[in-house]
């Protein structure tokens, strides 16, 4: 019997690589697509050694053609796809009078457009084929008003959730299923940039930041990106069978909606 296929955006690192890893895990063949080629050999080699199969892709998401390519490639490869894990995403860090139009573009391009055009190339072949889940990476961020000082991640990640909820409307008679997940604080190389950032933008020490955020944490830690690639697991697998157009939260009780 054949391994399904999944692609995982942003595959490289923190909660990307674990997804990738988890999906394999459970029998998926990964196409790991990142920007960096040194971190997405290294989950490749790491997928392969669990016994799984990798297809390493290195993609810029912004750009159509790419994306395109990244599409491409899957189906001549495995000539079939059955997820697609819309991970990949930036964080930049200023005050909502600090934000420039550069700033707004580069959020924006990378956390909801590349996410939607991502969407729409999936979809094209999950409908003729009738089966197929997507998953879309989005953030606590995008359901509660947080710092101000990420304004622009908060409106990429409303998106992600406006576009999860319109695209599984639109399909569930197709036999696509489109969810979304919903990380709280998580422990991620990109946590560490976004608290220094943070830091410097507030004048706190990262120390500070971090014992903030610890602190509206009702279960008492920070997530780890294991956390959030088991609830993907479940949305991509058979026990969410009835389950599209959700957001789940995964923040150690932050939110309860």
């Amino acid at each position: 019997m054949e391994s399904p296929v999944a692609i995982v955006t942003g595959a490289g690192q923190g909660i990307g690589r674990a997804i990738a890893l988890r999906l394999a895990r459970d029998g998926f063949a990964v196409v790991v697509v990142d920007l960096r080629q040194d971190t997405l050999m290294q989950v490749s080699e790491e997928i392969q050694v669990l016994g799984g199969t990798a297809l390493p892709q290195v993609i810029d998401l912004t750009q159509a053609e790419q994306r395109e390519q990244m599409f491409r490639v899957t189906l001549e490869h495995f000539q079939r796809l059955d997820v697609l894990v819309n991970n990949a995403g930036v964080q930049r860090v200023a005050q909502p009078l600090d934000v420039t139009e550069e700033h707004w573009d580069i959020l924006m391009n990378v956390n909801a457009k590349a996410v939607y055009f991502c969407c729409q190339s999936a979809l094209r072949h999950m409908v003729r084929q009738r089966s197929g889940c997507i998953v879309n990476l989005a953030s606590i961020a995008g359901k509660m008003a947080s710092t101000a000082a990420h304004p622009i991640y908060n409106v990429s990640k409303a998106a992600v959730l406006a576009m999860t909820k319109t695209l599984a409307l639109a399909y569930a008679s197709s036999g696509v299923r489109v969810n979304a997940v919903c990380p709280g604080v998580i422990e991620t190389p990109m946590q560490d940039v976004v608290d220094l950032e943070f830091a410097r933008v507030t004048g706190q020490q990262p120390s500070e930041i971090r014992a903030e955020r610890m602190a509206r944490i009702p279960m008492t830690r920070i997530g780890e990106p294991e956390d959030v690639a088991s609830v993907v697991s479940f949305l991509v697998g058979p026990y969410s069978g009835y389950m599209t157009g959700q957001a789940l939260n995964v923040d150690g009780g932050i939110l309860t909606y």
